[in-house]
């Protein structure tokens, strides 16, 4: 019998024992030192105790938050976070009792339960905490407190998730100005601002700007903490995810690998850290079309999701996606299909739910249909993934452009030319304005383009287009690209096999009959397909975010948190906010 047990079976005791049972201050020591030597087992239960034995206390006395904080801080760090926002509400209902409404001491229970609703999916019900704990600090604390810094970071977080891009930047920007004045450069909790701010211009397709902050993120933790520190993790994996949409697989997967290692090592094998390194890893090898390596790990990333988030959390959405997307890659349409709805029945609910998550999971089930040549199943998809995604994210996002695209070329494949036309210069305009006028889509669009034109006869609007999509190519050789690996690239359509080649001969040609009509035959070659970005949740799913500081007795502050507020690991709730993905 271990020595918790022992403990509780006391507790339960009649009171002529209870007088000899341990008080709530051993009770708070002895979990400590349980949860310093690794016994969490142990550590949870003497928590517990210690939960019971405030029973008797006064609403206002502090020990009851103290105690549900600490346990919900040791599930936390185990990626426990149903089970760590269940204590973190009760502890910020005492936490509320005791203090009056605006106290400063309100702030990191607000942030807590926020971040731990954002890591289940719920970000519209964590905003209006972290924005409560914002106004708080600024008040009470001054504009350059730390604790600031914190709610700023972490609302930036909601931002981020719900694809509010434009309002989460300068959040990032100021929390990591206030974390370079309060605590120094060099400070590990400016690193992870750092690799927040390269992972939100990373989202937005800015990865020139995304990877200068990632490389100072990992020198500052190097430097601060050492190189097989916890920590380290965020942003050498985060790296590891630029480095893959740009199409940089040799240098992105030695980086997986070891940001991997370090979770397994210092969070242990089933933390949902690790999910979201497992499931960036397989897509990293499904984008090179090694699907046999590819799906174990995806596999064992859905299993982790699904025994701590449970089986309808957006981040088993996540995973059920990208195995999607391999069995698309390897022709399982119909495995395709069923991954895809999966994915859809968790993301929109409730029905009809506005949100840039759904729309990839609409793309990509209409791709499904596509190469099937379902086209009527497919249109309306297409539609309304184009039209969440301009309500969203802005009419000139590369998300749309990717959008756009394809319901061009499915309109392109039915021979239906008028309506394509439109789409795609519009695409070339928001390619033009969100990624450049260099970027290699834009050459993809223009040769789609000129081969509407081509198709209609007319050649005079599209000889230009074909020298500027060859000088664009030119002066960016392309790498090898996977099926929706990110908005920012495309692949041609011949890779997806999305029309069999009987069904669209090459060398073929449009014939100058009416657009549409059965006398045609398709033009040739075949148009360039936009393709989804893997979910690769990041931001999302992956470790919390919430640092604030709390008033807890000195002796009774758990050792994972004193190691992590400086030393090695993202979850701290002791002074800022940190990592996805686990978005995507």
């Amino acid at each position: 019998m271990s020595f918790a047990v022992a403990l509780v079976i006391l507790l339960v005791a009649p009171a002529w024992v209870m007088a000899q049972t341990p008080d709530w201050e051993s009770l708070m020591s002895a979990a400590q030192r349980a949860e310093e030597g690794g016994r969490l087992g142990d550590a949870e239960q003497l928590y517990a105790a210690a939960i019971a034995k405030t029973q008797g206390f006064d609403e206002k006395d502090r020990r009851i938050e103290q105690s549900l904080t600490a346990l919900g801080d040791l599930h936390g760090a185990q990626g426990r976070y149903a089970d760590a926002a269940r204590f973190y509400d009760r502890a910020l209902t005492a936490l509320e009792k005791a203090l009056p409404a605006g106290d400063p001491g309100l702030v990191p229970g607000l942030n807590r339960l926020g971040t731990m609703w954002r890591l289940q999916g719920r970000a519209p019900d964590a905003e209006p905490l972290h924005r409560r704990a914002l106004a708080i600090a600024e008040k009470t604390l001054g504009a350059d407190d730390p604790a600031v810094a914190a709610s700023m970071a972490n609302l930036a977080e909601i931002y981020m998730a719900r694809a509010r891009f434009a309002e989460a930047e300068p959040l990032f920007r100021g929390a990591r100005s206030i974390y370079e004045k309060a605590l120094g450069v060099g400070h590990p909790e400016v690193a992870k601002s750092l690799a927040s701010l390269g992972t939100l211009y990373k989202e937005q397709g800015r990865f020139r700007e995304a990877e200068p902050l990632y490389l100072q993120s990992i020198g500052i933790v190097e430097g601060a903490l050492g190189a097989s520190d916890a920590q380290m993790a965020l942003p050498v994996a985060s790296l590891a995810a630029l480095y893959a949409a740009q199409g940089r697989y040799r240098e992105a997967e030695p980086l997986f690998t070891r940001a991997l290692a370090i979770q397994e090592k210092t969070r242990g094998p089933q933390h949902p850290a690790v999910s979201t390194t497992l499931n960036e890893l397989g897509e990293l090898y499904r984008a090179q079309a090694r699907w046999a390596e590819a799906e174990p790990l995806y596999r064992r990333s859905l299993a982790i999701r699904e025994r701590v988030f449970g089986p309808d959390s957006s981040s088993v959405a996540v995973v059920f996606a990208n195995l999607g997307l391999l069995d698309f890659d390897r022709g399982r349409y119909a495995d395709a299909e069923s991954a895809f709805k999966r994915a859809l029945a968790i993301d929109d609910r409730p029905p009809g739910r506005e949100h840039p998550d759904v729309a990839t999971d609409l793309s990509n089930l209409g791709d499904v249909y596509r190469v099937q040549r379902r086209y009527a199943e497919a249109e309306p998809l297409y539609r309304r993934a184009l039209g969440i995604r301009e309500r969203t994210l802005g009419p000139d996002h590369a998300k749309v452009a990717t959008s756009l695209n394809n319901l061009a070329v499915l309109y392109q494949y039915q021979g239906r030319f008028a309506e394509a036309e439109p789409l795609f210069r519009r695409t070339l305009g928001v390619l033009e304005r969100s990624l450049g006028p260099d970027h290699p889509n834009v050459a993809f669009t223009l040769n789609n383009l000129a081969e509407v034109y081509k198709a209609q006869g007319r050649y005079a609007a599209a000889v230009p287009l074909y020298p500027r999509a060859i000088a664009i190519a030119e002066k960016r050789p392309s790498r090898s690209r996977s099926v929706r690996e990110t908005s920012a690239f495309a692949t041609p359509n011949k890779t997806l096999g999305a029309e069999p080649p009987q069904a669209w001969p090459w060398g073929r040609r449009r014939s100058a009959g009416a657009p549409g009509s059965s006398s045609t035959t398709r033009p040739s070659p075949q148009p360039y397909l936009l393709f989804e970005r893997a979910r690769m949740s990041r931001t999302s799913s992956g470790e919390p975010a919430a640092r604030s500081t709390r008033a807890r007795p000195r002796n009774f502050r758990p050792s994972t948190l004193q190691r992590t507020r400086g030393s090695s690991s993202r979850f701290c709730t002791q002074c800022a906010r940190s990592r996805r993905s686990e978005t995507r």
